[in-house]
């Protein structure tokens, strides 16, 4: 069994940013992990991904705006958020996979406006 627990949610002009983060309750040494977002009214998406390797993916609408990071010392995965945009209010969860399990956080706000 692996927790996640998102921290770092608020509320933000466009133009700023915002830093999440994930804690796990165990190692998350080499495994799969990513940030997901699901905007109000609309389905979840794929925000950006980080492989055991290391190598990180981001979606269109955030590349060159996002990185992800990982301390696996802390069991800690940073989704760093610059240049926000009132579209990328939405719920922000994190997502691990351990040993072919899924594990998700609760999710964090994010809104963005003026």
């Amino acid at each position: 069994q692996v927790q996640l627990v998102e921290s770092g949610g608020g509320l933000v002009q466009p133009g700023g940013s915002l830093r999440l983060s994930c804690v796990a309750s165990r190692s998350i040494n080499n495994i799969y992990m990513a940030w997901y977002r699901q905007p109000p009214g609309k389905q979840r998406e794929l925000v950006g991904s980080i492989s055991s390797a290391g190598s990180t993916a981001f979606a269109d609408s955030v590349k060159g705006r996002f990185t992800i990071s990982r301390d696996n010392a802390k069991n800690t995965m940073t989704l760093q958020m610059n240049s926000l945009k009132p579209e990328d209010t939405a719920v922000y969860r994190c997502y691990a996979l351990v040993f072919a399990r899924a594990y998700w956080g609760q999710g964090t706000q994010v809104t963005v406006s003026s």
